[in-house]
């Protein structure tokens, strides 16, 4: 990543005890995706119109066609 100390973020529907969760950090023209477990292990990154389309087939169920 070309961002040295990003913001991440997971949602606050996020339990603590140890749920399947990720943390989202977003960026100059990409937004970094990683697993809330394992801080220092791989990171997806997408452009920001790979995301936003991404975030717009979740919310209207558009995997399930």
């Amino acid at each position: 990543m070309n961002t040295p100390h990003p913001t991440w973020r997971k949602s606050s529907r996020s339990d603590n005890n140890g749920g399947a969760c990720v943390e989202v950090a977003s960026m100059p023209r990409t937004t970094a995706v990683r697993d809330s477990k394992d801080h220092t292990g791989p990171v997806l990154t997408f452009t920001t119109t790979g995301w936003i389309a991404f975030i717009y087939a979740v919310k209207t169920d558009g995997f399930n066609a």
